[in-house]
């Protein structure tokens, strides 16, 4: 068979069933054999949104996302995608086309060193100079993406690879495949599993602080099995959203530079924390020299790279965090526990300090995912990047893993909408709604067609203030209001946009068309956008600025902080007493 034969070939061994991509000459070979494929190709506007299409894909069904593009600006189209990817151990798998092997080097027409380009931002590339490689490389492609921290790998194809034709074994596409040097740990080490349940029977004030390795390993039953046994309270990062129900009881929201004060407090005030999943940013641990100064860590994580990295836990305990959490909570089966007093406390704060907004003076963002929650509560939410993001996160009620998608650590504004199609594509019988800004929105507005064309029925809901709404906060609180090209204000109408791509526009600009317009949208089967004009000025609160204590929380509307009154170290035998 052919090279680009073989990739076929391979593709279908490892279950693929859609890929995101957008042709070009040096992988005419591969899409020339894509086309009598059984494989479901999704013909994107631009490779980055191929990209975030995979990555949203694999979010939401947990399998290897892939995207192809061809040589030169097709490649470095895809790396913003693959870097975002990255950063959040997302599995893709990008297929990159290549000039021929005996042009590289030479400058030659859309040659670019992808490979090189991508080093810092793949788990693993692949630059294939013979067609006797590919099936091996597709497999290890494959398991690498998908095991151990999970992330993206690139395979780079040249185009005379794709043509060449070899005699193939077949058994290359099944073998079991073993890489000198990879050997991801997936069960976490007996006597520091031991460790870690006799802090947690010493402790007083324990709090869970749950991240994407939890959803990334599926170990949400494992993580509310064990909140629930021990009566511990659990908070999530951006990217662990979904991976414990928010209306538990148990639950704290998410912490962190946009988190509720109720977790940021208890993370201040534990005497012990059980990070699972996590890394411990800049946006949890703003200030990692005061971060949790009171507590014990126990850190479980699967990449022993971020063990220490930033916090020195006390128990590092390296393993798949489903694993890990099992073997926890089969230690501590049994054991007595009674954290009530430390619940009550929890409780007082969540009754003192509830996420609020005012309702009055316009359209608010808070009110319009409040009733998004309330017409779609099973819905899979995707968002954009910035304000909309983080009212997302806050105000709509998650209850199952991989329901909400979003970029974490890279921040790339402009994924929402192609990770929307992707999400979608991975779960056709779910509604998809991708929650947006305006300025995001505008950077990958051309996926409409996309989702058009191919009926994928999304709905982009815009939360639209004409700004770069989160740089504007900035600039209002800490540049003295300085709006330094960050106004959007403009005669864009997005339901034209949205018209002349094919799909249903709606405006919104009063209170009372809000939950019409949205029920009007869950019952069209296309793609809906609907324009929602809301205050120009509304900022996300509560909000720690950055390098600033967790307890150093801004809240009221002119953003003064509101003195915690050093709300750390204040204990009365062994339970925080509450202050104003």
């Amino acid at each position: 068979m052919t090279g680009a034969e073989a990739v076929l070939k391979g593709l279908e061994t490892e279950g693929v069933e859609v890929v995101f991509g957008y042709p070009g000459g040096a992988v005419l070979p591969l899409y020339d054999v894509l086309y009598t494929s059984k494989i479901r190709h999704i013909l994107v506007r631009h490779e980055q949104g191929a990209a975030h299409a995979a990555d949203g894909y694999a979010r939401v069904t947990g399998r290897v996302g892939v995207c192809i593009a061809t040589s030169g600006p097709g490649a470095t189209n895809l790396v913003t995608g693959i870097a975002n990817a990255y950063m959040d151990s997302i599995p893709v798998v990008a297929i990159t086309g290549q000039v021929p092997t005996t042009s590289i080097g030479n400058d030659a027409f859309q040659e670019v060193n992808i490979t090189g380009i991508t080093l810092p931002i793949t788990k693993h590339s692949y630059l294939v100079k013979r067609a006797e490689e590919i099936p091996h490389v597709i497999r290890e492609a494959f398991y690498i993406a998908s095991t151990g921290r999970k992330g993206p790998v690139l395979i780079d194809l040249p185009k005379d690879v794709q043509v060449e034709e070899f005699e193939v074994d077949e058994r290359a596409f099944t073998r079991a495949v073993r890489l000198r040097g990879y050997k991801p740990t997936i069960k976490g080490h007996a006597l520091q599993i031991k460790k870690a349940a006799a802090l947690i029977q010493a402790s007083k004030r324990p709090v869970i602080y749950a991240g994407g390795g939890v959803i990334a390993s599926d170990a949400s039953p494992e993580l509310r099995e064990l909140a629930e046994m021990i009566g511990a309270p659990v908070t999530t990062t951006l990217m662990g959203i979904g991976a414990f129900p928010k209306d538990h009881f148990l639950s704290l929201g998410m912490l962190g530079m946009h988190g509720t004060r109720y977790a940021n407090y208890a993370i201040c005030e534990a005497d012990l924390i059980i990070a699972v999943g996590v890394r411990f940013d800049d946006r949890v641990a703003t200030d990692p020299s005061t971060f949790a100064r009171n507590a014990k860590i126990i850190h479980i994580d699967i990449d022993p790279a971020e063990i220490g990295k930033i916090i020195r836990p006390d128990v590092p305990i390296v393993g798949d965090a489903k694993n890990v959490l099992r073997a926890l909570i089969e230690r501590l089966k049994g054991v007595d526990l009674d954290f009530s007093d430390w619940l009550e406390v929890i409780e007082s704060w969540k009754e003192r300090y509830p996420l609020r907004y005012n309702p009055k003076d316009g359209l608010k963002p808070q009110f319009i995912i409040e009733k998004i929650n309330e017409l779609a509560p099973d819905a899979i939410i995707v968002t954009e990047v910035g304000q909309n993001q983080m009212w997302a996160a806050l105000y709509f009620n998650y209850k199952e893993p991989r329901t909400l998608i979003t970029s974490g650590g890279l921040g790339t504004m402009g994924f929402g909408l192609p990770a929307a199609i992707g999400a979608k594509v991975g779960a056709p019988e779910r509604t998809v709604i991708d929650i947006a800004g305006d300025g995001s929105f505008l950077m990958k507005c051309q996926e409409l067609a996309t989702a058009v064309e191919n009926h994928i029925p999304i709905k982009v809901m815009i939360l639209n203030n004409q700004y770069l709404g989160m740089v504007r906060q900035w600039q209002e609180l800490f540049y003295e209001g300085r709006y330094s090209h960050t106004d959007l204000a403009s005669r864009t109408d997005f339901v034209k946009l949205a018209e002349a791509f094919g799909a249903c526009g709606m405006r919104v600009e009063r209170i009372e068309d809000v939950a019409p317009a949205i029920r009007k949208a869950l019952e069209i089967d296309e793609v809906v956008v609907i324009d929602f004009r809301i205050d120009r000025e509304e900022n996300v609160y509560p909000m720690v600025k950055a390098g600033s204590p967790l307890d150093e929380i801004i809240e009221d509307e002119e953003g003064v902080v509101e003195d915690s009154g050093d709300l750390c170290g204040m204990e009365k035998e062994g339970v925080v007493e509450v202050v104003d």
